[in-house]
C-alpha cells in the first residue's frame, strides 16, 4: 500500500508540473496574440473577432491555473473541492458562451447551454448557501 501511495503521490506532482507548463505556455500565447494583433494594422485596434479570441485564450488560462489549485489542493489536503470544480466548469462554460457563434448553432443548443448555466449557478449557489462540507459531522 505504501508504494501506491508513493506512486500516486509521483504521479499527481508530475500533472502539477505538466500543469504549470501548460498554463505558461498558454499566457506566452496569450501575450504573443494579443501583441501580435495590436502591432498589425490597423495599429492599436482590435476586431471583435480578434477581442473574442483572445478572452477565450485567457478563460482559458484561467480554467488552468484553477485545475492546478485543484492539484496542489488535492496533494496538500488530499481531497477535492467541489467549489473550486464547479468553478473551473463554470468558467468553461462562460469561455464556451464568449467564443460560440449562436448561428452556427442547432436551434436547441442554446437552450442546452443555458440550463447548463443555470444547473452550474445552482449548485454553487447550494454549495456556498450550505457552507463546507468539511464543517459538518460526517
Amino acid at each position: 500500500m505504501r508504494y501506491l501511495e508513493q506512486f500516486e503521490r509521483l504521479i499527481v506532482v508530475v500533472l502539477v508540473v505538466l500543469m504549470a507548463g501548460v498554463v505558461l505556455l498558454a499566457t506566452i500565447e496569450l501575450a504573443w496574440i494579443l501583441v501580435q494583433d495590436v502591432i498589425t494594422p490597423p495599429v492599436l485596434l482590435l476586431e471583435i473577432q480578434e477581442l473574442l479570441d483572445l478572452f477565450g485564450l485567457f478563460l482559458l488560462v484561467l480554467i488552468g491555473i484553477e485545475l492546478l489549485h485543484s492539484v496542489r489542493t488535492y496533494i496538500v489536503e488530499r481531497t477535492f473541492h467541489i467549489e473550486t470544480v464547479l468553478a473551473v466548469a463554470m468558467i468553461a462554460v462562460a469561455r464556451k458562451v464568449i467564443v460560440l457563434d449562436p448561428k452556427e448553432l442547432p436551434p436547441g443548443a442554446l437552450l442546452g447551454i443555458a440550463a447548463l448555466v443555470v444547473a452550474l449557478s445552482f449548485a454553487f449557489y447550494v454549495l456556498r448557501r450550505g457552507g463546507d462540507s468539511r464543517d459538518r459531522p460526517d
